[in-house]
């Protein structure tokens, strides 16, 4: 269909679809996102692959080789710095080692006749105050030319005969002695306690026995006389 044009007032016809163009229009929103789609189904398996072929044998271990000859030692390294000192230890219970402390005198021919008083003595340093001396006298004792007769022999300390636990002493008694004169080696043993530490004078005597009158005493005589002191613990009660 033709496009009909009319001149009006000598002004030219335009078409009836001119017009200005307009601004733009503001987008317009987002739509809102559908719902996730559903998980496809899972495919078939797969057919399984035919095993290669084996490979050739390898070559076996070998045998274990004997064991290699050990080496030389290294040198020594240098000493290393002192430690630091240790702190004191609580000390511990006393042993039998402590008391390791003992002393023999011994002579030869004293052939002492004396019938009363001190024959010898040993001086002994004594270490401690808790321990008790083990003592003991062996040599040859005899009395002559008596009848009903008896002497006795006896150790002291400082001068004084042990009082604890008691006396260390023996004695030699004849019932028929007149022309008598037999020497027989004896011995005297015995422990005392309550001596204080320090040097002890331990000495070896002799005297009447209780009871008896005087008689004629010798002690030692042709052979070796032994007088031994020792330090040792107190015994269980």
């Amino acid at each position: 269909m033709e496009t009909q044009f009319h001149v009006v007032n000598n002004v030219e016809p335009r078409s009836d679809f001119s017009c200005l163009a307009g601004r733009p229009g503001i987008p317009g929103l987002h739509g809102t996102p559908g719902a996730p789609g559903r998980d496809g189904r899972d495919g078939r398996p797969g057919i399984q692959g035919k095993q290669g072929p084996r490979g050739f044998g390898g070559t076996p271990p070998g045998k274990q080789g004997p064991p290699g000859t050990p080496g030389a030692p290294g040198p020594k390294g240098p000493k290393g710095d002192a430690g630091p000192k240790g702190e004191k230890g609580e000390p511990g219970a006393r042993g039998f080692s402590a008391y390791s402390n003992r002393k023999e005198c011994s002579w030869i021919n004293i052939d002492e006749g004396k019938d009363n008083g001190l024959i010898r003595d040993c001086v002994f340093q004594k270490k401690d105050n808790n321990s008790i001396l083990h003592v003991y006298w062996n040599g040859n004792l005899r009395i002559h030319n008596c009848n009903d007769c008896c002497k006795r022999w006896f150790f002291t300390f400082n001068g004084i005969e042990c009082k604890t636990p008691r006396a260390i002493d023996g004695i030699v008694y004849m019932a028929k002695g007149v022309a008598h004169n037999i020497h027989r080696v004896r011995h005297i043993e015995g422990h005392c306690d309550k001596i204080h530490k320090g040097p002890v004078r331990v000495g070896f005597n002799v005297g009447n026995c209780a009871g008896y009158g005087n008689v004629d005493a010798k002690t030692g005589w042709n052979s070796n006389s032994r007088l031994f002191v020792e330090e040792v613990p107190r015994p269980q009660p």
